[in-house]
């Protein structure tokens, strides 16, 4: 959920820190002086970065403390309903998109490795905005649990209500919509986008609707891991994680594949190259971690 903006900002920052802007030479050409020392543009690489992981930490902490509050005020005294609920996500994604998207407005860690993956958001950032990610869920969450003093059968976080099988796949399809309708309107330049925050609020209010009492709608990994590591609840957490992340990624290559169909086979195919590229980049990477471990243990 990030803004054309941010995302520029982000691959400009990578090839800074790379020094690769601006053809062969090592000067940053992002609004930073030629004559600005290496040391200078690093501060501000790094000034830039904790910016954007602090609206992450923040963005996630509001989102998760509004969501689940609404949760535990219906199941302790009733009071909210459960379309109360749904909205209460709906408006407080929509609001909080709208205040931080001129910074950094992921707030999801599936929706942060499907912009590294398609958007060409930078790899090395990724760790840092889903720690930052995840930090803001369980502050939120042990914030909640101390002000309210939640008892075990107002559990916040999410749970299957079916079998695991159901609960994944209604996490896959909700979450490919929901990256569908990211892309098509924060990222399509054809959109208007100045409406992407409620189009993206409005997503998650009808998928909460449509399956919040099957699978809890989560489509968010911070989401559900924040209450489960507050409340020391794991059942069916691997859901929350493997179901929104596919579907995120598949609803990017959806929209990517749908957008670019009229520019076939250059745009389509240079994209489809890049996205292997970076799998295979990936793997090796692990592979060698993996193998370096080995070697080390014996």
């Amino acid at each position: 959920m990030s803004s054309k903006v941010s995302h520029v900002e982000d691959v400009e920052l990578s090839k800074m820190e790379e020094g690769s802007v601006g053809g062969t030479s090592n000067q940053p050409t992002t609004g930073v002086p030629t004559s600005v020392s290496s040391s200078s543009g690093f501060s501000i690489i790094v000034a830039t970065t904790l910016q954007k992981l602090l609206a992450e930490l923040i963005g996630t902490y509001l989102i998760v403390f509004t969501g689940c509050a609404a949760i535990i005020v219906e199941k302790t005294k009733g009071e909210v309903t459960y379309p109360g609920i749904c909205l209460t996500w709906g408006l407080i994604i929509m609001i909080v998109v709208y205040t931080l998207e001129h910074i950094s407005c992921h707030f999801n860690p599936s929706v942060t490795i499907t912009y590294a993956l398609l958007r060409g958001f930078p790899w090395k950032q990724v760790p840092f905005y889903i720690g930052a990610q995840i930090l803001g869920s369980i502050l939120a969450s042990g914030t909640l649990s101390l002000l309210l003093d939640v008892p075990p059968e107002a559990y916040f976080g999410n749970l299957p209500s079916g079998s695991d099988a159901q609960s994944v796949v209604m996490e896959i399809i909700i979450s490919f919509i929901l990256m569908f309708v990211i892309f098509g309107t924060a990222f399509d330049e054809r959109a208007h986008n100045q409406f992407a925050g409620v189009a993206i609020g409005m997503t998650v209010l009808m998928n909460a609707l449509i399956a919040g009492t099957i699978s809890g709608a989560s489509m968010n990994p911070a989401r559900s891991i924040g209450p489960a590591v507050v409340m020391h609840i794991y059942r069916g957490l691997w859901i929350y994680v493997v179901g929104p992340t596919i579907g995120c990624i598949l609803g990017g290559i959806a929209y990517n594949s749908m957008r670019y169909m009229d520019q076939f086979p250059s745009k389509v195919t240079s994209w489809s190259i890049s996205f292997d590229k970076k799998l295979i980049n990936w793997f090796s990477i692990l592979k060698g971690k993996f193998f370096d471990a080995f070697h080390k243990v014996h």
